[in-house]
């Protein structure tokens, strides 16, 4: 690495490469294509390990030193002029959803890379350690819990309980690193982070819905998940009259309809969301005895996160009691909201800045890797819109102007917070 920078590019006019970084995003994709223009690469699988050998391939290529953590996280390091400074970070993960686009966490990989490309072709040392990450199985689709690298990484996520977690086959997060060859054994620890930065498609209708180019990710929404079971009596549709029922789909009905108003009582943060029912006998003639169902809230404020849950615990009670029914409520994440480092922040907002980008504080209403990042070291996202606001699915869009416009907002924040020799 020569520490000459290259005389026809300043700093403040420095850009990454539109076309390179594109390229490598669509080869990227042609790893786990699907037919509807998306991709199917979900961690720890065959196509997963394609993807990560494609990704050391390109870092190497740059001169990247390699390591690989024991929960088969990729980190690739460009040394720095100040060899006792701590590393400025990129990253994201390179998994996707058994549907899933070609944004969705590839382009915060493939983003750090570029910065690493953009500096090697112009001869420019930083004073910190420039490192890019790939998380493993950010997306929890295969092997639950998501933001599972991160949060082994960070202390969040208990290590032996996360390599015995199973597949619906029955394969093990550990025998899958094995398969692919992906256990590592090198020491990475969050101590040698100076600072974090996670880009990423927005996954939300904000950014497009305004017009506007780059999202300065402020913080995140705090999440409480539960598994509800509601157990009445299934009985004939025809011979058992109205009020004589003990029917657990109603009860679900008016749990969702409770679910929805109380997190419209607490806006502008308010989320509430039912995403998975299953009711039992599951037949047209037999009132439903037991209803499974799934309860997503959110909130940026932790009272308010709190206050939504009892809420919720409340009228559960209530309902069921009036319609004669018992319930399991199991608690199955919770997750404080997520404030990201205030110079971590600005200095994502003076990268838009000094590019002269239209962009706006926002708040994440998805989980990343970068909250777990964000509780054991400074750390901040970049959002860019995508088409509609669709993410986890095939028709995930974002434009090439968007994706060259949030990867130079990284490399003037990654120069900021690493500094020039």
């Amino acid at each position: 690495m020569n520490s000459l920078v290259d005389p026809t590019t300043t700093l403040d006019h420095l850009r990454t490469d539109s076309d390179r970084l594109w390229a490598a995003l669509m080869e990227m994709a042609t790893l786990g294509a699907t037919a509807k223009g998306g991709v199917n690469r979900q961690a720890l699988t065959e196509l997963d390990r394609q993807g990560r050998d494609l990704f050391i391939q390109w870092c190497r290529a740059e001169g990247c030193t390699i390591r690989i953590d024991n929960i088969g996280n990729i980190f690739a390091r460009r040394e720095g002029s100040d060899t006792n400074a701590k590393t400025v970070m990129a990253g994201s993960h390179l998994d996707s959803q058994p549907t899933g686009g070609k944004y969705d966490g590839c382009f915060g990989v493939l983003a750090g890379l570029e910065v690493i490309r953009t500096l090697n072709e112009h001869r420019i040392t930083t004073k910190a350690p420039i490192e890019v990450v790939a998380w493993t199985n950010e997306e929890g689709c295969r092997f639950p819990p998501c933001m599972m690298g991160s949060g082994v990484f960070t202390g969040e996520l208990e290590f032996d309980a996360m390599m015995a977690r199973k597949d619906a086959d029955g394969v093990s997060v550990s025998d899958a690193l094995d398969a692919i060859h992906y256990r590592g054994s090198d020491e990475v620890s969050p101590s040698e982070i100076k600072a974090y930065f996670e880009p990423h498609i927005e996954q939300g209708p904000i950014l497009e819905d305004t017009d506007t180019t780059i999202g300065v990710v402020i913080g995140a929404l705090g999440q409480k998940w539960f598994d509800l079971t509601l157990t009445g009596l299934e009985a004939h549709a025809g011979p058992t009259p109205m009020h004589l029922r003990r029917d657990a789909m109603m009860g679900a009905a008016e749990v969702t309809q409770a679910l929805n108003r109380i997190a419209n009582e607490h806006q502008p943060h308010g989320r509430g969301t039912v995403g998975y029912m299953a009711l039992h006998p599951g037949s047209r003639n037999v009132i439903p005895g037991q209803v499974k169902m799934t309860l997503d809230m959110r909130h940026w404020e932790p009272d308010a996160l709190t206050a939504m849950g009892d809420a919720v615990a409340a009228a559960i009670e209530e309902i069921c009691q009036r319609h004669g029914l018992t319930y399991e409520l199991t608690p199955t994440a919770d997750f404080a909201p997520e404030y990201f480092n205030k110079a971590c922040v600005e200095a994502v907002r003076q990268g838009a800045e000094k590019l002269e980008l239209s962009h706006m504080d926002i708040i994440s209403g998805a989980g990343h890797d970068a909250i777990f990042i964000g509780r054991v070291a400074p750390a901040a996202m970049i959002f860019i819109p995508c088409k509609d606001g669709i993410s986890h699915n095939e028709a995930e869009s974002a434009t090439p102007g968007d994706v060259h416009a949030g990867c130079n907002v990284l490399l003037h924040a990654m120069l900021e917070a690493a500094g020039t020799a």
